[in-house]
């Protein structure tokens, strides 16, 4: 589910490096998720695209795949006026996305021993 070999090549696998990119996507992530549930709830299609957006950047930088299809999916939906799936979307990401957090914890324990 997360494989990390970009952000290894990106860092020239130095510990410290990595550990502040995966931080910093377990900080942003679920606020981003938190936000996209808020805009998926008041209708806001166009800032709930832009936030899918925005972490499809992260997701591929972290390796994690499924999540970054995830996201493309709901920038497209909204793009073609598609709202009918877009709760089961969203919800599906946030699924890959906790269980993609719970590996990277794991994997920053490791960079911490």
């Amino acid at each position: 589910m997360v494989d990390l070999t970009f952000l290894k090549q990106f860092t020239k696998d130095d510990p410290k490096k990595m550990k502040r990119y995966i931080s910093l996507y377990l900080d942003v992530a679920p606020k981003t998720f938190e936000e996209m549930q808020r805009n998926f709830n008041s209708g806001d299609w166009e800032q709930l695209r832009i936030n899918a957006h925005s972490l499809k950047p992260q997701a591929d930088f972290m390796g994690i795949n499924s999540l970054k299809e995830e996201l493309m999916k709901i920038e497209d939906a909204v793009k073609m006026n598609e709202f009918d799936g877009i709760g089961q979307m969203l919800q599906t990401s946030l699924t890959l996305s906790q269980n993609s957090e719970l590996a990277l914890k794991a994997m920053l324990e490791q960079l911490e021993n």
